[in-house]
C-alpha cells in the first residue's frame, strides 16, 4: 500500500496542477506511453494512457453492467467481500458519505467488485446493499468471474487482490478508492479507511466535474 502511495504522489508531482491556468485539475495516473503521430503532415509526439478495459459483471439486481453502462460517467471503484471480518465495513461505511454527496448525480457511479464470487451472489448482494441503506442505480455490487475480476484489479485499477486462507475471511486485498474519468482514465487513489482521504476524494470528484464541464463548453 506504501508503494503505490509513493507512485501516486510521483505521478501527481510529474502531471500539472492547473487546468485553464486558473484552476485546479487532477493528475492522470496509471501506465503510460508515448506514441507518435502525424499531424497535418508533421509528426507528434502523444501521450497515451491507460484505461479500464471493458468487463462484464452482474449487480445487486441481477443486471450486467459493462463499461458501456457507465459511459459518460466519474467514478469511484473498490474491492471488498461482504463477509470482509476487517477493513470493508470501514471503507463502506467512509463510501456512504460519498454515496449521500453524489446519489442524484446523474453522471456518477460507484461500483465495488466482490473478490468472492462464489458466496456473494445477487441475493447476498442486494441484502448486503439493503444493510447498508443503498437503492437506485448510483452505487452498484458487482459479482463476475473472480479471475475477471482478480486480473481486473491488478492489472489495470493496480489494486492488490488475492485469496490467501491464512488471513482472517481468507481474502486480501487494499482498501483503495479508485477515481475514474469519463474516459476512463485513474485520477486519484485514496484510502478508503481514511476519513480524510474519503473527504479529499469527494472535494476531487468535483473538481473532476468541473473539469469535464469546461472541457465540454470549450
Amino acid at each position: 500500500m506504501r508503494r503505490l502511495a509513493v507512485y501516486v504522489l510521483l505521478a501527481a508531482a510529474l502531471t500539472a496542477c492547473k487546468f485553464n491556468s486558473d484552476k485546479p485539475a487532477l493528475p492522470i495516473m496509471g501506465n503510460r506511453e508515448a506514441v507518435t503521430k502525424t499531424v497535418n503532415g508533421k509528426q507528434v509526439i502523444d501521450t497515451v494512457y491507460q484505461t479500464i478495459p471493458d468487463f462484464k459483471f452482474v449487480n445487486q439486481y441481477g443486471d450486467t453492467i459493462t463499461q458501456k453502462s457507465l459511459k459518460g460517467d466519474i467514478y469511484v471503484a473498490d474491492f471488498f467481500f461482504t463477509t470482509c471480518p476487517s477493513i470493508c465495513p470501514v471503507m463502506h461505511r467512509n463510501m456512504l458519505n460519498v454515496y449521500k454527496e453524489f446519489k442524484n448525480v446523474p453522471d456518477f457511479k460507484i461500483i465495488s467488485h466482490t473478490i468472492d464470487p462464489k458466496h456473494d451472489s445477487v441475493a447476498v448482494m442486494k441484502k448486503y446493499a439493503d444493510k447498508l441503506g443503498i437503492s437506485g442505480n448510483s452505487w452498484w455490487l458487482l459479482q463476475g468471474n473472480k479471475e475477471d475480476t482478480y486480473n481486473l484489479g491488478q492489472k489495470n485499477y493496480l489494486v492488490a487482490v488475492k485469496q490467501d486462507d491464512g488471513t482472517p475471511g481468507g481474502y486480501v486485498h487494499q482498501g483503495w478508492f479508485v477515481l475514474v474519468d469519463k474516459k476512463s482514465r485513474i485520477r486519484g487513489y485514496y484510502d478508503g479507511t481514511d476519513e480524510k482521504q474519503v473527504a479529499k476524494m469527494i472535494a476531487d470528484i468535483k473538481i473532476l466535474r468541473a473539469e469535464v464541464n469546461t472541457e465540454i463548453a470549450q
